[in-house]
């Protein structure tokens, strides 16, 4: 590849370029692993608002000052994680896949989430390519399940796998 890939905190004005991301890398991750009539009913214009909506949070991954990926964080969600944070988002163009950028976007998530015990994450069950990219980090399976609806016939089984950063 030979460019640079800048790691930084998201602005504003990096809204269009994670909509950008966020849209075409669902199409390009979900495509015959969820309902693609879904998929069709997305809309770039929305992933942008919803980008210039929550900016907190996030990193984005910028090549040739172009956002070609993101991650997010917060603390964890989930009742029964008491001392974790979650690592909620990371998208990556796939042209981009393969070059370490994933494990620069974890990294920077790791460091803002440094003062918990624990780190989780929720993943499409059937995404095996990210369940394998999370296992070749250290996260691992906990067992946990639950099944989002995210319209009306669009249902998503997702799995919980948490990283024990004192392994």
């Amino acid at each position: 590849m030979g460019r640079e890939v800048v790691i930084r905190k998201a602005t504003i004005t990096d809204a269009e370029g994670k909509g950008y991301v966020h849209y075409h890398s669902w199409n390009e991750t979900y495509t015959g692993l969820i309902d693609q009539e879904y998929l069709d009913s997305r809309s770039l214009k929305k992933c942008i608002e919803s980008a210039k909506n929550y900016p907190q949070n996030t990193y984005v991954a910028i090549v040739d000052n172009k956002v070609i990926g993101f991650s997010c964080y917060l603390k964890a969600r989930d009742e029964d994680l008491k001392d974790a944070g979650e690592i909620n988002a990371i998208y990556i163009l796939k042209d981009y896949y393969g070059l370490g950028i994933g494990k620069r976007l974890m990294d920077v998530c790791y460091n803002e989430l440094s003062e918990y015990s624990m780190i989780s994450l929720w993943v499409l069950k059937s995404n095996k390519h990210a369940i394998d990219f999370y296992e070749h980090l250290g996260f691992a399976k906990d067992g946990k399940e639950k099944e989002i609806k995210i319209s009306e016939k669009t249902k998503l089984n997702e799995i919980r796998m948490v990283l024990d950063k004192f392994r």
